[in-house]
């Protein structure tokens, strides 16, 4: 009796200190998210997020330029690279005892611990430098190659979690291998499919390093692929680095903006994993 009460309280113990942990390892972020938007909230208005950003030494303006640059930016990623990645993944869910599946799969999992401006390099060398000039395109090569690791590794994932049987089910009645794998695993899988590519979006809405080798920013609204573009990381880091207080504080509401759409992107992932 005496040792089953001494194992009772060495469980309590020990789970007080891991949820003690657990809460100190979050305040960090915590920290950090309050210092962010306590400098950046008060900076955040309409006219900030509508307005073009001004010329050195006139008030106000804002960020519409980075706001559609970060868009477009994703766009061109999500399309570069979500096909490619839910083909790749539906090969190593399908072939995964394969020597090639092997290969591919190394080969991703070497692809996403990359730094990111080693891709920005990459993509400078494939896009910008063949163009003679930066481009949007070019950015959206670099962050679609950052996000094609984390699209192919849940689309395998989640097609591993099917059960075998539906898929069997299916073949029996007749229906052809490609339509089974395009009408039945893949609507079975979509959500977390779904939860990849948002995974996928929230890796690279902040980076800065690769576009600055391929997007390189414009402080005008474009919408043209084929010419330079702003995005929000960008506009941070140009503002940041300047030395201006107002640009800086312009910095602070970018970054706030930014810091809660990835903060927002994750939190909806973790919501349809935890329903898949």
């Amino acid at each position: 009796m005496q040792s089953y009460t001494f194992r009772i309280a060495k469980s309590k113990i020990i789970s007080v200190i891991l949820t003690l942990v657990t809460l100190v390892s979050t305040i960090p972020f915590l920290l950090v998210l309050y210092f962010i938007v306590k400098n950046g909230i008060s900076v955040i208005n309409w006219e900030f997020i509508t307005h073009l950003p001004t010329p050195v030494g006139e008030p106000g303006g804002g960020i519409l330029n980075a706001l559609v640059g970060t868009v477009i930016l994703i766009f061109i990623a999500l399309i570069l690279s979500v096909p490619f990645g839910v083909l790749v993944g539906i090969f190593l869910a399908e072939k995964s005892g394969s020597k090639i599946s092997f290969f591919v799969r190394m080969m991703s999992e070497i692809l996403q611990g990359v730094p990111s401006i080693v891709v920005g390099i990459i993509a400078y060398l494939w896009v910008v430098k063949p163009m003679g000039h930066f481009s949007a395109l070019s950015g959206g090569v670099a962050l679609g190659i950052m996000m094609l690791p984390v699209i192919i590794k849940s689309t395998e994932e989640i097609l591993k979690l099917i059960p075998v049987e539906i898929k069997e089910a299916s073949l029996a009645l007749g229906v052809p291998y490609y339509k089974t794998i395009l009408r039945v695993m893949l609507p079975a899988g979509l959500s977390g499919i779904l939860s990849g590519i948002l995974a996928g979006i929230a890796r690279i809405a902040g980076e800065t390093a690769p576009l600055l080798f391929t997007a390189f920013g414009n402080p005008f609204l474009n919408f043209n692929i084929l010419k330079p573009i702003s995005a929000m990381s960008l506009l941070i880091f140009n503002y940041a680095i300047s030395p201006y207080e107002d640009w800086w504080a312009k910095a602070w509401g970018a970054s706030c903006i930014l810091v809660f759409f990835v903060l927002t992107l994750n939190v909806i992932t973790r919501i349809i994993s935890s329903r898949k």
